[in-house]
């Protein structure tokens, strides 16, 4: 019986045999192929020589490898909750800024979705083994004791965390200006009853909207009424069920001339219920939103809105990484300063005069 042709070896070639191949060593093939340190001088000759032995054995270079020698994976990770069901529009915006400048500074970008920070905190010092150089936390929400069990061995930056996590460098923006410039702009429009549909109890952001809020409503001299702040949160179903919530519960009497809602998201699940119980936006009703995600602009009519730079805050949160493993400074004693970037009032179709007012003209 005729035996079968033996097959040829697929195993991939090492320096070794490039070395052999270009009669080198190992040292001097690794010097030309990956960029190592070497004592001797390499000629032109032995480089082409060298070069073309790779090309040859088809020579491919070991990432692995050479990121241990290197210390350096080039893969930046990145944490957040992600629920089921609707998009989050706030994550992808900060995802997007850190793909951008992770593509541009050549880095990998590796993604963890957490079911909850504090149940998962112990993930992600598990994520933070050696297969990524530094991690973004999306949104952060850690007690003080779970936040001391965070990794200290790699850089951390947090964007919008809600509280001071040891040694990290925090990016947010100016919510509680964003949100008095937002109803300041309503005030002047006339509206003098404005519903705020806020967030979730304890969290930093619906805490900073709020007082936004309230410091418009008294620069103004409008009394606050606690009837006018109704917690919803941050999705569409929220604030959709937020909205049927208070019209409900309001029963016929005076309905709000504007509403200012925690984020768009909860501004596009407002603007399907008013539409539901037959009301019109802007000409019975004006409603305002928060973050100028993509919502905001495919909304109709379109969403006034604050401007979150959060594109920007992603592509920030990669060169502050990239800044502390070039520097080798991976963790302070104390957490850095949080860097505070500008907001803008992004003025569009959803906020209009309020009813009276057109009708007095």
């Amino acid at each position: 019986m005729k035996r079968p042709a033996p097959t040829a070896s697929r195993r991939a070639a090492t320096l070794a045999d490039v070395g052999r191949s270009a009669g080198v060593s190992a040292m001097a093939a690794s010097a030309v192929l990956n960029g190592a340190r070497t004592s001797s001088r390499i000629s032109a000759a032995t480089r082409a020589r060298i070069l073309a032995a790779a090309a040859a054995l088809r020579y491919r270079a070991n990432a692995a490898a050479r990121a241990l020698a290197r210390r350096r994976m080039n893969t930046l990770g990145v944490a957040g909750v992600v629920e089921k069901g609707e998009l989050d529009q706030y994550f992808l915006e900060v995802l997007h800024g850190i793909l951008a400048a992770a593509s541009e500074h050549g880095q990998t970008t590796s993604i963890l979705t957490v079911h909850g920070w504090e149940r998962d905190v112990s993930r992600l010092v598990a994520y933070c083994d050696g297969r990524i150089d530094g991690l973004v936390l999306i949104a952060p929400v850690f007690s003080p004791a779970a936040a001391r069990m965070l990794p200290r061995h790699v850089p951390l930056v947090s964007i919008h965390a809600n509280c001071p996590l040891p040694g990290v460098q925090n990016l947010e923006t100016d919510e509680e200006r964003g949100a008095a410039d937002l109803v300041r702009h309503l005030i002047a429009q006339g509206h003098r009853r404005i519903l705020h549909l806020a967030g979730p109890p304890g969290l930093l952001g619906t805490a900073r909207r709020l007082r936004g809020y309230r410091r418009a409503l008294a620069e103004a001299g409008i009394r606050f009424a606690s009837a006018l702040v109704a917690e919803a949160g941050f999705t569409i179903e929220q604030g959709r069920n937020a909205t049927r919530a208070w019209l409900a519960h309001a029963g016929g009497h005076a309905l709000p001339q504007a509403i200012f809602c925690v984020n768009d998201g909860c501004a596009v699940g407002c603007l399907e219920a008013l539409a539901e119980a037959g009301l019109r936006v802007p000409a019975d009703v004006s409603v305002a939103g928060f973050d100028d995600t993509l919502a905001a602009r495919t909304t109709v009519p379109q969403l006034t809105t604050v401007r979150q730079p959060l594109r920007e805050m992603g592509w920030r949160a990669v060169t502050s990484l990239l800044s502390a493993l070039d520097s080798g400074s991976v963790k302070a004693a104390e957490a850095p300063k949080s860097i505070v970037f500008p907001v803008d009032l992004v003025i569009r179709g959803s906020a209009s005069l309020p009813p009276a007012v057109h009708w007095r003209e």
